[in-house]
């Protein structure tokens, strides 16, 4: 219970360092979407600075991506204008919500791979909380890799879902 306690202040501290974007993004996503979808230099800041805050990064993007896979995400929202719909996960978490009632649990067998390296630290919480919820059959914490681990860390991430699965 303590690591928990102490999971819950750390991820509070986070939310009011850099749950911003969450707020706007759930409840004024069609404002921001239009000055993102209006400006290509507002759509770099509002996105290269997530990628730089979440990434296994230590704040220097250069040294974890290429220009190329930055500046082809960033393309690819500006030319299909999808940054909008990429924001709709939060009004529709918002409006519905996405917690478990008590007593609920998800009994389908959950692997886990705790990509928790950001440049700006966003603890990630205990197994033992993921367990309350979860049937977790596999629990994997990854030496590097934060928020962007399918592109930080592709060949991890790839082996350890591969492992999962076949486990089942």
């Amino acid at each position: 219970m303590d690591d928990e306690r102490g999971w819950l202040a750390q991820a509070r501290a986070w939310d009011e360092r850099e749950a911003g974007y969450r707020a706007i993004q759930s409840t004024r996503p069609q404002t921001l979407a239009y000055g993102l979808n209006d400006s290509p230099a507002g759509l770099a800041a509002w996105v290269v600075e997530k990628w730089r805050s979440w990434s296994d990064s230590d704040g220097d993007l250069d040294a974890m991506f290429s220009q190329d896979v930055l500046l082809t995400t960033l393309t690819i929202f500006w030319v299909t204008g999808t940054i909008t719909s990429s924001m709709r996960d939060y009004v529709d978490n918002r409006a519905t919500g996405y917690r478990l009632g008590p007593g609920e649990r998800v009994d389908v067998p959950t692997g886990i791979a705790v990509f928790g390296r950001h440049h700006v630290p966003d603890p990630p919480p205990p197994r033992e909380w993921a367990e309350r919820m979860y049937r977790v059959v596999r629990w994997t914490p990854m030496p590097s890799g934060g928020h962007f681990a399918a592109t930080e860390q592709p060949e991890l991430l790839a082996r350890d879902i591969a492992t999962f699965f076949a486990r089942l």
